[in-house]
């Protein structure tokens, strides 16, 4: 019986792991019994015989088995594993809306939120059937296709109808798109000609993010920079060989500042600085981190922290801190799995609980508010503009005052 080839198929898969898992194996049959029990009971028993067949079941549970391990692994379904081999350019991320898509038999769905994204805001839940987009049914539409009418200016609004799994009703949500900066530094200035303090907002660590960061270090210091504040606020990471480039910025050649662990606690050979560096920057600094920076970030502020080149100043950051594989498997399915986390100098990991900031700084929702209207002041009113220029960023009050404590 087939539910006897899926038995031997989930036992041999549990005894081929390279490590013994946390239970003893005595714990893995009892456990397989009890999967198959349960499906063999909803075959038998469930009204909608067109939603039983063995795939759709087994995958919808290796989906709910992946989501439940991290935030960050989920399981590709065989139509998304299809469309990522078709398309390998193919990103279903949607920063604008904080939201990723991905296939399954039943059609799209919302494979992840981003924590305080529009989505996120609107109480959207991982897993969320996407029935339509501004009253245009998804059903049959190509993969790729969908993608274009979610990506859209800030500020622009698109209309979403799900099916959510805590909701018996599919329910529509407006949701506007957030801002999403392409350029890596959007920002940079003398804060305090007197003192020579200067400052840059890293936005991303996107595509020769080193080289805009080089320029603008270069610029600053001509015009009498003598010390820098580096604001990595709302910065969700991005290109890791960048990140080490910038912090060969700030750091002698040839420094290590990255490694990864695996499950075996294997660690591997570290990621060091560039082994030549064109200016000496010896000037203190310090980095500003909030809830939201993330990855490159805090493997930055991290490092950064570890080797007493800079204090970092803010909130807690958000812990995002290990590495994902596309692992290949039967069926045409595949697996975005993490495989390791990494490591700052020190052997700490961001990973699930962040960089702790060396002098913390509560930001309320009003100054998270203003601070946001900061980044993008063009959008605002000329009243608002006003208002926002008048604010006293509280993380910048803390990042001088620590300043001129070096």
């Amino acid at each position: 019986m087939k539910f006897v080839c899926l038995l031997c198929a989930l036992s041999t898969a549990a005894f081929a792991a390279p490590s013994a898992p946390p239970d003893p194996d005595e714990a893995a049959y009892p456990a397989i019994e009890r999967f198959v029990e349960v499906l063999e009971t909803v075959r038998k028993r469930h009204p909608d015989v067109d939603r039983l067949a063995y795939e759709r079941l087994v995958n919808h549970a290796l989906e709910g088995m992946l989501a439940s391990l991290d935030p960050h692994s989920s399981f590709i379904h065989p139509e998304m594993a299809a469309q990522i081999r078709e398309h390998t350019d193919l990103n279903p991320e949607l920063p604008s809306l904080g939201i990723s898509l991905a296939l399954r038999d039943d059609g799209p769905y919302i494979a992840a939120v981003t924590p305080l994204g529009p989505a996120a805001n609107a109480g959207v839940l991982p897993g969320s059937g996407l029935l339509e987009i501004d009253e245009r049914k998804t059903q049959g539409t190509a993969f790729a296709e969908l993608l274009g009418p979610l990506r859209r200016a800030a500020g622009e609004s698109t209309r979403l109808m799900l099916k959510s799994p805590a909701a018996p009703r599919p329910f529509e949500v407006a949701l506007v798109h957030r801002l999403v900066v392409e350029r890596s530094v959007v920002e940079t200035k003398i804060w305090n000609k007197e003192t020579g303090l200067g400052y840059v907002r890293l936005a991303s660590f996107g595509n020769n993010c080193a080289r805009e960061m080089e320029a603008a270090l270069d610029e600053l210091e001509d015009n009498g920079m003598k010390s820098l504040i580096l604001d990595l606020r709302e910065n969700g990471g991005g290109d890791l060989q960048e990140t080490v480039k910038i912090l060969g910025l700030f750091l002698p050649p040839n420094t290590a500042v990255v490694t990864t662990r695996g499950r075996d606690g294997e660690v591997s050979e570290p990621l060091k600085t560039p082994d030549r560096e064109r200016r000496k920057r010896e000037y203190p600094m310090v980095v500003l981190l909030d809830r939201m920076s993330a990855s490159a970030s805090e493997l930055t502020a991290g490092a950064l922290q570890d080797l007493k080149r800079a204090s970092v100043i803010g909130e807690l950051s958000y812990g995002k801190g290990s590495v994902q594989n596309i692992i290949p498997m039967g069926g045409g399915t595949a697996l975005r799995l993490t495989i390791a986390t990494y490591h700052t100098p020190s052997g700490n990991t961001p990973h699930r609980k962040g960089i702790t900031p060396d002098v913390p700084v509560v930001i309320d929702d009003s100054s998270r508010a203003n601070f946001l209207k900061r980044c993008n002041l063009n959008s605002l009113t000329p009243e608002d503009r006003k208002a926002n220029e008048a604010w006293q960023d509280p993380v910048i009050e803390a990042a001088i005052k620590t300043l001129h404590k070096q």
